[in-house]
């Protein structure tokens, strides 16, 4: 039978199936914990929100995979497939197509999703179109030893945006920026000594998720990261993470020497549901005031 969006009745299947969750949302995960705990799986059935969850049964086997998309972004993300067990199925490609398309009902371009390169959900998402753009490694800095002084980092406030947005083409290849678009909020902090470091910060009940943007001119990286967890707000004793994109693998090195733990790398893949395309248009073209245009006279001879 085709794939059919979550109802209560369901709630034995989820209740079942909540161990077996693959996520394939890093920082959703690490921020709010398992997508179908309690806490998360209430917020499905919120009709505010584009949070959706789409079920999949076919000779007795049931496949669960849920979609997002965050107000004002032009992609939406897969929050997770399940059960892990079975990722393997034939009918798991329809079920995940059939989250695209509502996420495509939403206004949403792209579909991203993480997973690593060994897991079983890799394989699942090249079969239902998925392709890698980039990757990704999550370093716990949980118990980094923050160090305190400057530089001095503060929140990013309207003003900063301009420059934040200018950070953002300067690191992301030209050929990502479609997949993921530059900052149009002024959120997370942001270094005051040359403008050159932006981090961006997602706050969580389980955790807090660091995605910085350091120009590779930046001097002092280590001191700096070291220098932002002393002055990171609100923290409250909740796990500090960090991601690092291929795009920014320099940063690693200065990770490692503060002590932080690499997790294994992460595939970040992408399916586009729509192309950019650019019309053409005719201009007028401008003329001074004034002066008028003689056409051309060709004299025969």
């Amino acid at each position: 039978m085709p794939p059919r969006p979550l109802d209560l009745l369901d709630l034995p299947t989820i209740y079942h199936y909540r161990a077996e969750a693959v996520s394939l949302d890093s920082t959703r995960l690490l921020t709010r914990g398992n997508p179908l705990g309690a806490a998360g799986f209430i917020s499905y059935f919120n009709p505010a929100r584009h949070l959706y969850t789409g079920i999949n049964q076919e000779n007795g086997m049931t496949l669960l995979g849920g979609v997002i998309q965050s107000n004002g972004d032009a992609f939406a993300k897969l929050v997770y497939l399940a059960p892990g067990s079975n990722l393997g199925h034939p009918a798991l490609p329809v079920l995940i197509d059939h989250l695209n398309s509502e996420a495509g009902r939403w206004g949403a371009f792209h579909v991203l999703a993480e997973t690593e390169e060994g897991s079983q959900a890799f394989p699942a998402l090249r079969r239902a179109g998925f392709s890698v753009y980039a990757w990704q490694r999550i370093w716990d800095v949980s118990h980094v030893t923050p160090t305190d002084g400057p530089p001095d980092w503060m929140r990013v406030k309207s003003i900063h945006l301009p420059a934040v947005q200018s950070l953002y083409h300067q690191i992301v290849p030209p050929l990502l920026q479609p997949v993921e678009s530059a900052p149009k909020r002024a959120m997370g902090m942001v270094c005051t000594e040359n403008m050159r470091c932006f981090v961006n910060i997602a706050y969580g009940v389980r955790g807090i998720v660091l995605t910085p943007f350091i120009h590779p001119e930046a001097s002092g990286v280590a001191l700096k990261l070291g220098s932002l967890l002393s002055q990171l707000p609100d923290r409250r004793g909740r796990p500090v993470y960090l991601c690092v994109r291929s795009y920014q693998a320099w940063l690693e090195p200065a990770l490692e020497d503060l002590g932080g733990q690499a997790a294994p790398r992460q595939a970040v893949m992408v399916k586009h549901l729509a192309h950019m395309l650019k019309e053409e248009q005719l201009a007028r073209a401008a003329q001074p005031a004034g002066v008028s245009v003689q056409p051309s006279r060709v004299t025969r001879p």
